[in-house]
Parts: C-alpha cells; structure tokens; sequence
C-alpha cells in the first residue's frame, strides 16, 4: 500500500475504530455493486469489517483482505461468517477472475494503483466492478465545517467532507503515465447517512484518523482538546446525542 507508516497506523487503535468508525449507507453499497455481474464481492482493505457489514446485510458472497493482523482479528471477530485473508491491494490472495466486484471502504487512497490496478483487474471477473466508498461529513451545515476548520487536516482531511472529496478522489482510477487503463467510465454518487453520536464519541472517532494516529502526543492531546472545546461550545453538539451528518460518496468503475 502507499504511504505505509499512514496506512499501517490502524492496528494499535483496531478496538476503537471498530467502536466509533461509522459503517456505510446502504443505498451506496447498492449502487457500488449495481453493474457488477454477481455477487461475489471483495473488500480490499477490510479493516475490522464496517463494508463487509454492509455487503453481508445487501446479500453478497462476501471475502475480506486486510493486511493489518490486529484489525483482521477484529474482523473475524466481529463477522465469523464472513472468510478474511492477509493479503493487500498490491498482492491479493485469490484466484483469477474469482470475483465480480471489488469494493474498498476508505481504503482506495492506500492503494499503489500502479500495481494494485493490475492485480484488482486480474482478480475480476469480466465487467467485473471496482468501486471505493467514503462516510464524508456534511459540511454544508455551519457547525460541521465549523469542526473542519478547528479539526485540521489531520483529523478533517480532504476526502472527508463534501466540499472536496469529489476533487480528491476524481483521478484515482485515470490512466497515468505508464499505466495501463483498466477500468473505464468511472462514476460518483453520493448518499445520505449519518451517525448518532456525542460530543466524546464523535472526539473518539475523530481520534481514530491515520493524521491523528501518527501525530505526537503532545499534539495530538492539543488538537483533541480543541476539537472537544468547540463541541462543548455549540448547541448542536454539548447536551447528550446528535446525529453526525453525513454521506457516503462511491467512486465506481467496470473493468475493461
């Protein structure tokens, strides 16, 4: 996967981003796998399983790679039924043509598509789909790009919100120099969700980010501090639970 000290920062926190990441909107799963041929999906780059939910509660034939041990146990945990591998993007463990979709849940940005495309491709059956999902924060609402801004990028990045993850994620799946084209007409769409929160448990969530997992302690408790200080100073957030609003933007392609 690139940028791997990012990436690999996930398994120290597994139990807490099991807890507090959000899962997705299920109308989004629906249209991710809409084209696909069948029902046999991968999720690539599993983590504890929050896509893999998802796909098991739609009815697909679910099989989850995550190359992170400890968020593989979470994983396995969590959804017994569903078979999870070791494995990557760039070196996926399945046969030829086994599957009819790949999905990736906040994961695709991890991916070296340079290499991973081709393995994807090879792992695809014919029109098979590729698509990465996104929860992305309403920033539309005052409050919420009020917490972009006190947040950082750290914690608020640039897929995260709607005002930019369109942009963000747009050439992910273009041809670049060198690299075959192997998925074509790629698509966007978002859908509405959300997520009952508090002001702590939205503080936990917003802790679980690869930025905030890295940072120094130091600076990490400061950025946490304020975030809970600007919940703490708005009516929408301080009193008991909210719902986070939301969407799951789908960025989706069919293999050549």
């Amino acid at each position: 996967m690139a940028d791997q000290p990012l990436s690999s920062s996930f398994g120290a926190a597994a139990t807490a981003y099991a807890e507090h990441r959000p899962g997705y909107a299920q109308a989004a799963v629906r249209w991710a796998l809409e084209p696909a041929p069948g029902l046999r999906v991968l999720d690539l780059g599993a983590g504890t399983g929050k896509l893999s939910a998802a796909l098991v509660a739609v009815g697909a034939d679910v099989v989850a790679v995550e190359p992170d041990p400890a968020m593989r146990a979470e994983l396995r945990r969590t959804l017994p039924a569903v078979r999870a591998l070791p494995g990557s993007a760039e070196a996926i463990p399945l046969p030829d043509a086994s599957v009819d979709a790949v999905l990736a849940g906040n994961a695709l940005h991890w991916f070296d598509m340079a290499v991973a495309g081709a393995e994807i491709a090879r792992v695809l059956a014919p029109g098979g789909i590729l698509a990465g999902l996104w929860n992305i924060m309403d920033d539309r609402i005052d409050w919420v790009a009020g917490l972009e801004r006190v947040s950082g990028s750290a914690a608020i990045g640039p897929r995260d919100t709607v005002s930019s993850w369109r942009a963000a994620t747009a050439d992910m799946l273009a041809p670049s120099a060198g690299r075959v084209v192997r998925f074509g007409s790629p698509k966007q769409a978002e859908f509405p969700h959300g997520q009952r929160r508090t002001a702590d448990s939205l503080v936990a969530t917003l802790a679980t980010r690869a930025g905030m997992l890295v940072m120094p302690e130091e600076e990490r408790e400061a950025t946490l501090g304020r975030i809970r200080a600007f919940l703490g100073s708005r009516s929408e957030t301080a009193h008991g639970e909210f719902t986070l609003p939301m969407l799951t933007g789908v960025l989706r392609a069919q293999r050549r």
